[in-house]
């Protein structure tokens, strides 16, 4: 029974990725199906790679021809954010037994912000929770995408505005974030840094540096952000 219970509540944590997946998959099923692949191929790229935006730079890698340097150099530079996410994770992760190659493998931005902000409740198993919080976004992506190439052969509409789904989900975590959290250095700290970057670099290569020097800072600073809510707010009352 408390495994029902376990799926259930992991249910209700990814209806909004749920909504957002499934569209983003068809997609990108409709563009590897108008790049002339066919839609097993939108099923087993999105089983075996499930990469999110990197998925729809694959199309564009596929039909050109690239080389496998420049696609391993594209995958790092547009993923490589997913290495700090996982090293808030990893103690966590280790934990999962038999699960923690896959924990590993299903890590998506919509997938690690439902991890951080979602509470288990006392009586469930927090391992299962997460495992199948993963699983089924793994799910919508992979569905989304075998129906985008499904429907490639029958129809075509105009996707443009379908990912800010995602940016809506984000912004709704971090404004909960925000409201929970007393330290909000971190939050700021992030925000800052990737405004400078976007601007130094652009908006197809702030994301990996403005990540790897956030990190460095806050670990820096970890002697203090470590301290508990009720510790700072009674310093600021001072």
């Amino acid at each position: 029974m408390k495994k029902g219970e376990s799926i259930r509540f992991a249910f209700q944590q990814t209806i909004p990725v749920m909504l957002g997946y499934i569209f983003l998959g068809m997609a990108f099923g409709l563009m590897l199906h108008n790049a002339g692949y066919h839609f097993l191929w939108a099923f087993a790229i999105s089983l075996c790679v499930y990469a999110g935006s990197l998925q729809f730079l694959l199309v564009t890698l596929l039909s050109g021809g690239a080389g496998l340097l420049y696609s391993a150099m594209m995958t790092f530079f547009i993923n490589g954010r997913h290495i700090f996410y996982g090293l808030s994770l990893v103690e966590k992760y280790r934990k999962m037994g038999k699960r923690y190659p896959y924990m590993i493998f299903s890590l998506t931005d919509e997938t690690y912000s439902i991890l951080c902000r979602t509470k288990v409740p006392a009586d469930l198993n927090e391992n299962q929770v997460m495992f199948t919080i993963s699983l089924l976004n793994h799910c919508y992506w992979v569905l989304g995408s075998l129906a985008g190439g499904l429907a490639g052969q029958f129809v075509t509409f105009d996707t443009r505005g379908i990912d800010f789904s995602m940016t809506a989900l984000f912004v709704a975590i971090m404004v909960e974030q925000w409201q929970e959290k007393k330290n909000r250095i971190p939050a700021m700290t992030g925000l800052v840094l990737s405004f400078i970057f976007l601007i130094l670099l652009g908006s197809e290569r702030f994301i990996l540096p403005s990540l790897t020097v956030s990190v460095f800072i806050l670990l820096c600073a970890r002697s203090y952000l470590g301290r508990p809510d009720a510790e700072i707010t009674e310093e600021r009352q001072r």
